[in-house]
């Protein structure tokens, strides 16, 4: 009888008990919390120091749950296994919720929203890339191969008008250059008046070469137009479509990763975004692919210069705060994230941190 009665009151104080007390038992003595450099989200200062959107985020709620913790600096792979297998209590950071992760832990609520971003070299100026697309090499080669034209046909002016007309095209090297000066204006202006054949064979020549200029005219014209269009065009990236075309760079094992094999996107991987963009200021990829909000602080930063971001993101991708399966801590710290990620706090460490979108 006397089990009976202590039984019932046991279960009437565990009714009454409050929530938030029933959680505080779950709590370890001393949390150890992963994370990673992942500008500007978590980020290790020199004097060792975590700070970061993340970490600010967690240390918030850390004190209004009264969180006993540290942070260990580990790997993005080990920032899931390690939640996974108990080494660590949560992990905290630019970590994207996918539902591979999801598999081995819980995520609380995504604490921000996002997509991916493309960084690629700044475009020079409208006439400075006019300048750079027309003195091209092959643009001096077709410079060359039509000069080299109009000294054949000039000499052949020379050989038929140097005996019978040397007051035009002398019997010496200045006769030369008066046909090749001739063959040149015939076949812009159709002469100036200011030498012309006065032998049939010259004439027939100059017929001849009349008609065949207006040719080489038509098509040389098209090959500019068509040599600037194409420099104009090529490497231009406007869209992830683009991508197919160019020299891509990203992280490997990560979303963006995950991302451009599915899209069938061929890439070179880099350790790091600095190690990327560094890559892409130097010319060995012609786009970096990576988290868009992380591209644009390390740009904004370090490379406002050289690189820029396409407008826009696509994908999406959501951060949260990996737990175990289960844990009883990540009800309550979702209750407080919901609360703290509409706070004016928050929307301007934000904007100070990441600035405003191209």
């Amino acid at each position: 009888m006397l089990a009976v009665v202590v039984s019932l009151v046991l279960a009437a104080l565990s009714m009454v008990m409050p929530p938030r007390a029933v959680a505080a038992e779950a709590v370890p003595a001393k949390m150890h919390i992963a994370t990673r450099e992942a500008p500007p989200f978590a980020m290790k200062g020199a004097d060792g120091q975590w700070h970061g959107l993340a970490i600010d985020l967690w240390r918030s709620i850390a004190a209004e749950q009264g969180y006993d913790y540290r942070f260990v600096e580990t790997g993005l792979d080990d920032m899931v296994d390690g939640v996974a297998d108990g080494r660590y209590a949560a992990s905290v950071g630019a970590l994207t919720i996918t539902a591979d992760r999801e598999e081995k832990v819980d995520f609380t609520q995504p604490f921000t929203t996002t997509g991916f971003g493309i960084a690629v070299r700044k475009s020079p100026t409208a006439w400075l890339a006019l300048m750079q697309n027309f003195f091209t090499w092959g643009f001096f080669k077709a410079v060359l191969a039509l000069s080299a034209l109009l000294l054949l046909v000039g000499f052949l002016f020379w050989l038929a008008e140097r005996k019978r007309n040397p007051e035009e095209f002398a019997d010496n090297a200045s006769g030369i250059g008066s046909g090749f000066w001739f063959s040149a204006v015939t076949m812009t202006t159709v002469g100036y008046g200011d030498k012309a054949p006065r032998t049939p064979a010259g004439k027939a020549i100059a017929l001849v070469w009349m008609f065949t200029a207006i040719i080489i005219i038509s098509t040389f014209t098209g090959m500019i137009a068509s040599s600037l269009t194409a420099g104009r065009l090529t490497g231009a990236i406007t869209r992830p479509d683009d991508l197919a075309q160019v020299a891509v760079g990203s992280i490997s094992g990560t979303a963006s990763d995950d991302w451009l094999r599915r899209e069938r996107i061929a890439f070179a991987g880099y350790p790091s975004v600095e190690a990327g963009l560094a890559a892409l200021k130097d010319g060995k990829i012609d786009a970096f692919v990576y988290d868009e909000p992380l591209l644009r602080y390390v740009v904004r930063q370090s490379h406002t210069k050289d690189l820029q971001l396409v407008p826009g993101t696509f994908g999406r991708q959501d951060y949260g705060i990996a737990f175990h399966q289960g844990s009883p801590l990540r009800e309550p710290f979702d209750v407080s994230l919901l609360r703290y990620i509409r706070s004016h706090e928050w929307r301007e460490a934000v904007a100070q941190t990441l600035g405003k979108r191209d």
